[in-house]
Formats: C-alpha cells, structure tokens, sequence
C-alpha cells in the first residue's frame, strides 16, 4: 500500500530529527565545502586560470602601445649559476644581458599578443659587431663573434629582433625594431662605464681620460632628444624597421676626448689603456631610410649637446643646485 505525499514527508522529517541525525548533515555539509575549496584554491586550477588568459580576445581590451621595459625579468638564474663556475660580478652581467635581451623580449612580446599591443624593441649597434661595411645600412648582416666578450650582449639583442621579427610574421604583433647608436645627455649614470659619461666623470674628478687602444677607434654620438623624436616617430609610424637611429657625425676617441677637454677642462690628462676584446674599430649609422620613411635626422651636435650633459654630471657630482642643466 502506498504512502501519501503529506505521510512521506512528515516520515523523512522525522527521519532527518531523529537521533541528532540533522546535526551529522550539517558536518557532512560543512565537510564538503570546506573540500571544494581547497580544490578551487590548487595549483592546477590556478594555472589553468592563467592559460585561459592567453585566449581572451584583443578586440574587448583597449589599444595600447607597449615599450620594452629594461627588467630583468623572472627567471631563476641563481639555480645555475652556482654550476657553471664564474665570479658573482661577471655572473650578474652575464645574467642581465640573457635575461633582459632574450627573456624580457619574449615576455613582452607575450604580453604584446595577448592585449593586441603595438611593441618597440630598442635593439643596438652593437648588432653589426665590428663591421666590415661602413657606414653601416640595415641590411648589413654584421661581423659579431658569438663566443667573445661582448658576444652575450651582441648575440642577445640579435636574438630579441630575431624573436620579435618571429612574432611579428606568424603570431601578427605588431613590432617596430630601432637599432640605437651611442647616446648621451643629462640624468645618464654618472658611472655606466659609456664612453661619454666616463669622460665626462673623469674630467669632472681631475681624473685622466682613459682612452683604449690607440684612440683612433670611431663611434657616432647622438644627443638624447634626438633618439626620443627618432623613437616616438618610429612608434606613431607604419614601418617595421629595424630602423639605425644614430647621428652619422664620426669621432675617433682621441677626438672626443679633446671635444671633453674644451668643454671641461683644457689641462686634463688623457691615460692610454691596452684595447678591449673584438672592439669594434667603426662605427656610423646609414640613417638614409630613417629619413625616408619616418622623416627624421638628428639636430643636436655633439659640441651643443656636451654641455647640457655636462652641467648635470656637475650638479649630480658636486651638489651644486644653482647650476643650470640646459634642459
């Protein structure tokens, strides 16, 4: 015989008060919610969360434009630094040109694809290694030697253009590549170990000049408002690049150097060094397509631009606030 609707329902209450069974339902939920949570809290689901950002698409995240950062990225490097055998000095340059070039590149240009981001990397000279063809033009493939001392530096930015040129042809990001010759101006390191700043610093100290090799070596230096206008018109333009953004003025070091006496001090001493490894002995940008296509040229000279650098290393060095940076 069956049971009523109204006869069943009051049995199953009976049933769930009975015997301090309504108690052992509440564990029994309070159990399973506290189980949900620790799964949803998991690793796994964490990162499962992460890759589905990578699908999100570009059309619902505003257009920006992105510039590479100079970070030094994430990576673990410690974890094999200790097995490879080298100072912590020579470690942490080593570390900082492969994971700033190569690493940082690549997570953002990851970072570039996913939120639809147009990305400048700001490569260098220092690509076409000592050069065999001079002036250099972009479509000089350079002479760098890729087990030298300046090779992780060199090797590294060759491997970010190749790796945003990548992106560019098969993932569709948009890139733009400026290969930067020598810069200077104001709010420089006052100790980079650059050429310009080095001189600067020297002289300023009433130290002497070091000057590498027999100074004959030839480098462009552009002032660093140039670079900027150089920068900003390859970013708002349509052309890829890579692009030499540098100024084609040529100075040997001896010349820069007495270019830093007059500006200085006329009675500085210049000292001369044995020469660095692969140094490159010219140096000058072909700027020919900058000017074509994006219509840009250096208007700061190297003895107008000297100065302003000047002033500042001045205040910076002494603590002289009264002084004018020229800006």
């Amino acid at each position: 015989m069956m049971m009523s609707k109204k006869a069943l329902s009051s049995s199953i209450v009976n049933y769930v008060l009975g015997e301090q069974r309504l108690i052992c339902l509440f564990i029994g939920i309070i159990v399973s919610v506290s189980a949900l949570s620790i799964i949803n809290l998991s690793p796994r689901t964490i990162s499962s969360a992460s890759v589905s950002l990578d699908h999100v698409s570009s059309t619902s995240i505003p257009r920006r434009i992105t510039y590479e950062l100079v970070d030094h990225g994430n990576v673990n490097a410690g974890m094999w630094k200790g097995a490879v055998g080298i100072e912590e000095e020579e470690f942490e340059s080593i570390d900082r040109d492969h994971k700033t070039n190569v690493m940082g590149t690549l997570n953002m240009l990851g970072l570039a694809k996913r939120v639809g981001a147009r990305f400048l990397i700001t490569s260098t000279s220092e690509v076409y290694g000592d050069p065999l063809q001079h002036p250099q033009v972009e479509t000089y493939w350079g002479n760098v030697n890729p087990i030298g001392v300046r090779s992780c530096y060199d090797e590294g930015k060759r491997t970010a253009e190749t790796l945003a040129m990548d992106y560019h042809r098969g993932l569709n990001v948009e890139v733009r590549i400026a290969r930067i010759f020598n810069t200077y101006g104001p709010r420089m390191c006052i100790d980079d170990g650059r050429v310009v700043s080095n001189f600067v610093a020297q002289a300023l100290r009433k130290q002497p000049l070091t000057v590498y090799g027999d100074g004959k070596q030839t480098r462009s230096f552009q002032y660093v408002s140039d670079l900027v206008e150089g920068l900003m018109r390859l970013m708002e333009g349509n052309h890829v690049g890579p692009f030499n953004l540098g100024n084609p003025g040529e100075f040997t070091m001896l010349e820069l150097a007495k270019v830093v006496q007059e500006t200085i001090d006329p009675n500085a001493k210049i000292e001369f060094k044995p020469n660095t490894e692969d140094d490159p002995h010219k140096r000058k940008p072909d700027i020919s397509k900058a000017k074509q296509l994006l219509g840009w040229e250096p208007t700061v000279s190297l003895r107008q631009g000297l100065p302003r650098m000047v002033d500042d290393f001045r205040r910076r060095i002494f603590g002289d606030d009264k002084l004018d940076s020229g800006l």
